[in-house]
């Protein structure tokens, strides 16, 4: 009966420790192989800002910014002044406050492209005050790189139409003003060349894919399973054959 037991307990011990060996030792390949996917994807984003800017024929004839994320450019119209949206909730250098949205309107093309122009401190004495921030009129060129629109916060219940907001969705500020606006946005980088100061900081966060990130799981999973096999040498193996020769010895 305990020969039996025995067996039972040895067989059940040496499954579950393969099955756990086996499932570490793959989730440590798996964080490796998403580590390898986001070092190819920082290489594709340091090479394509590095490629020649994209100005205004460039994008031409598409409504969606998707293919040129990263990639520098410089794009000239008219600031849509009276469309500025104040996006609530922003940090930058460590300071809350807002980041300013115009539309640029492209010359010779007429659709709109957001431009995240920068970031601005708020009032915390008067939350419904705007900053000041001289927009030229006239044709300008703003030099900056493509991006996805601007990122969501949380919100509880849905925006109104005013400057001030949490969020901005493209298609609903197309609808808003009946304009045509580009699917993404155009983070600036650089004051436009002969204006103003507008006072705004432009301290933009890197993009960042997390490698270091997954390698340090992976270090985890594999250190782990490593952790599994040396316990399972030492209980199952080493263990019980020190236990044998000591009674060998005492005989």
């Amino acid at each position: 009966m305990g020969s039996s037991s025995s067996r039972s307990r040895f067989w059940v011990v040496l499954i579950a420790a393969l099955v756990f060996t086996a499932l570490t030792a793959s989730l440590g390949f798996w964080q490796l192989r998403r580590a390898a996917y986001k070092e190819q994807l920082d290489a594709d984003i340091t090479a394509s800002q590095k490629l020649t800017p994209l100005i205004n024929r460039d994008i031409r004839g598409s409504d969606d910014l998707g293919a040129w994320v990263h990639r520098p450019a410089e794009l000239s119209g008219r600031w849509v002044s009276q469309a500025t949206v104040f996006l609530d909730n922003r940090q930058m250098d460590g300071q809350q406050g807002f980041y300013v949205i115009t539309p640029l309107q492209l010359e010779a093309d007429g659709r709109w492209i957001l431009v995240q122009r920068g970031w601005s401190p708020r009032d915390f004495t008067d939350r419904s005050r705007l900053p000041t921030v001289p927009t030229p009129t006239g044709i300008v060129v703003v030099s900056g790189r493509i991006a996805a629109a601007p990122g969501k916060v949380y919100q509880l219940g849905e925006d109104g139409l005013g400057p001030i907001r949490q969020n901005l969705a493209v298609a609903s500020f197309a609808q808003e003003h009946k304009a045509v606006v580009l699917n993404g946005s155009l983070l600036q980088l650089l004051p436009v060349e002969g204006a103003e100061a507008d006072g705004l900081l432009r301290n933009w966060p890197q993009v960042a894919s997390g490698v270091h990130k997954h390698h340090g799981y992976a270090f985890q999973w594999f250190g782990l399973c490593a952790l599994i096999v040396i316990l399972y040498v030492w209980f199952q193996i080493i263990s019980p054959l020190r236990s044998i020769r000591k009674q060998s010895r005492t005989l």
